[in-house]
């Protein structure tokens, strides 16, 4: 375990490989940690990788250094976590690999700061939020999909986040992984990171903002309005998708190649669900090793 320090945070990451190695930054989403790389990080050091695994912030031992910062999980903020992760650490450019909330920053710095992404893996896509649209509905099978988040924007599902933190997650990876028989041991390995005393407000927030329902950090105004153009992503670029994701099907990211203008590769992981590098470490790891190197 490392720690380093941004302009906001404290970030915690673990650092596995030779320093001299080609960096790869891997990313965890929600509700997970860097546990879900511990398959993956192996067979990226035998290749000669130097990965870098952080605890994104609201997680581990990340922890805000000023109390007066907004407790934000909006996108803006996880990409701009990114980008000052790098920068603390002197790499200027890496391989940025993530799903779920790891897979937006990667594809927020690939796409607003490109020079820093050798290649991006992001699950299921293009993950850059289009907040402006979140006012459509979906159909109603990807409306009950979303019951979490609708929970969330609740003052119930704040207090019921804050009292069943655990069995919450341990029920959205049930869900969004149906084929993934993962034992008690394994998830609280990835559990104890959500102990952290700003997880909730994080959490809450993210799933606030990003359907418009709670103000961003005004500090991050500026990245927020480059993300509403949606921007198009030039790096090369693997997007796996689990066969069987339960919280975004397969089908969601068929049309996604229009987000992007540099090589696009998206690879359907049979039998995974939404935790691909955790499901499917070899497919994930595999992505990787097929980009450049930085």
């Amino acid at each position: 375990m490392h720690r380093v320090r941004s302009p906001t945070l404290e970030i915690a990451y673990e650092e596995h490989g030779a320093p001299d190695g080609s960096p790869v930054i891997l990313l965890h989403g929600f509700p997970y940690s860097p546990r879900g790389y511990d398959a993956v990080v192996p067979l990226l050091v035998a290749a000669g990788r130097r990965c870098i695994v952080p605890y994104l912030r609201g997680y581990g031992p990340t922890r805000f250094l000023d109390q007066a910062t907004p407790r934000s999980g909006q996108q803006a903020a996880l990409g701009k976590d990114l980008l000052d992760l790098m920068d603390a650490l002197a790499i200027p450019r890496a391989v940025l690999a993530g799903y779920d909330w790891g897979g937006r920053a990667a594809c927020i710095v690939a796409a607003l700061w490109p020079k820093h992404a050798a290649g991006l893996v992001t699950c299921t896509g293009y993950n850059i939020q289009d907040i402006a649209a979140s006012v459509h509905p979906a159909n109603p099978e990807q409306e009950h999909r979303f019951w979490y988040q609708y929970y969330f924007h609740t003052e119930r599902g704040r207090m019921g986040l804050a009292a069943n933190r655990r069995d919450i997650a341990r029920l959205l990876w049930q869900l969004w992984s149906p084929d993934w028989a993962f034992d008690h041991a394994t998830f609280e390995d990835s559990a104890t990171a959500f102990d952290n005393p700003d997880y909730v407000d994080v959490v809450i927030q993210s799933y606030r903002h990003r359907y418009g329902y709670a103000p961003g950090d005004p500090a991050l105004e500026e990245i927020e309005a480059a993300l509403a153009r949606q921007p198009r992503i030039g790096v090369p670029t693997v997007a796996p998708h689990g066969q069987t994701d339960g919280v975004g099907p397969v089908e969601g990211s068929a049309d996604h190649a229009r987000h992007f203008s540099g090589p696009y590769d998206r690879r359907v992981i049979p039998r995974t669900g939404h935790n691909v590098p955790q499901e499917a470490p070899e497919a994930f790891a595999r992505a990787i090793l097929d980009l450049p190197p930085a």
